[in-house]
């Protein structure tokens, strides 16, 4: 693939990205104005989803990719563990929505279009970018930790707000219903998900740094 036929393929990519953010948005802000709800706390409840944050970091990354301009946010987000981190974060999302939340629910019209985007269709293609584009040979098993910072740190800001607003992101961390004794056992099965994940990430980058 030549680079102006990959440039243009990754900025489709990253404008999926920011279609599927806008549309979870224009709704989130849809309901809120129906019930004459704060558009403040709905823009405070959009960014208080793994989904939203994850996939936002996902559409930064795809659009540095592209960007010719270079700025230290640029060189921080193409570093390959940086992007190999967040790689492993997006499958976590399509993989834990497929098995704990797919079956919940439902949705319809543009509620679909945005679910498919930001569990199904950006996991896949973030992947294949990483697959693709990032180089390899770099990642190491101390990165590993580092990349476990971003969803302990959210899953705590999460348990944080469902205590005082009485809501919780997720079903699975709902305390309230199912107590924290569970809450944590959802919890621990989730981060078994991020390192098995994240050993298999490395282990690819290795992989294919000895093939090349």
């Amino acid at each position: 693939m030549d680079a102006v036929t990959r440039r243009r393929l990754i900025t489709l990519i990253a404008t999926l990205g920011w279609a599927g953010l806008s549309i979870q948005l224009y709704l989130i802000f849809l309901a809120r104005l129906s019930v004459d709800a704060s558009l403040l706390g709905g823009l405070v409840s959009f960014f208080s989803y793994f989904t939203v944050l994850t996939n936002t970091l996902v559409a930064t990354v795809l659009t540095c990719a592209v960007t010719g301009r270079e700025s230290a946010a640029q060189r921080w987000f193409l570093q390959p563990w940086v992007s190999s981190g967040i790689a492993v974060s997006i499958a976590v999302v399509g993989l834990a929505y497929s098995i704990l939340l797919r079956h919940l629910w439902h949705p319809q019209g543009w509620q679909f279009i945005a679910d498919e985007l930001l569990h199904d269709v950006m996991p896949l293609l973030f992947l294949g970018y990483w697959w693709f584009c990032v180089p390899k040979g770099t990642l190491r098993l101390w990165h590993l930790p580092l990349w476990l910072i971003y969803p302990l740190v959210y899953f705590i800001y999460a348990l944080l707000r469902g205590h005082l607003l009485g809501a919780y992101a997720y079903p699975f961390i709902d305390v309230a219903l199912l107590g924290y004794a569970q809450v944590f056992v959802n919890a621990g099965g989730i981060l078994v998900g991020f390192v098995l994940i994240g050993l298999l990430v490395i282990g690819i980058d290795r992989w294919q740094s000895g093939r090349s």
